[in-house]
């Protein structure tokens, strides 16, 4: 069973990210827009997230690695996620 169908529709997945070579890549859903909430504030500068593990990873500045990809850090924390298309920017994913 995918995580989709066990979750719904309108759940956002546990584990995305916005690296189209991350295997956590879905192109599909971040299309909807999945608005995240870490530790209480709304951030739009999340490069990854995973809702069950407790983190987000975002740039470390204006940082480059040695194949030119910004560089992140990993933020432990309660993370809540939504999808923006839903109108309500209520989260429906808690972790």
């Amino acid at each position: 069973m995918t995580e989709e169908t066990t979750a719904g529709p309108d759940v956002p997945p546990d584990h995305i990210a916005i690296n189209p070579r991350s295997p956590h890549f879905d192109a599909e859903k971040l299309q909807r827009g999945i608005g995240i909430r870490f530790k209480g504030t709304v951030r739009n500068n999340i490069e990854e997230y995973c809702i069950s593990e407790g983190w987000v990873r975002v740039q470390a500045g204006r940082s480059l690695d040695r194949h030119g990809n910004p560089l992140t850090i990993k933020l432990k924390g309660p993370v809540e996620a939504w999808y923006e298309d839903l109108g309500d920017g209520a989260p429906v994913a808690k972790g």
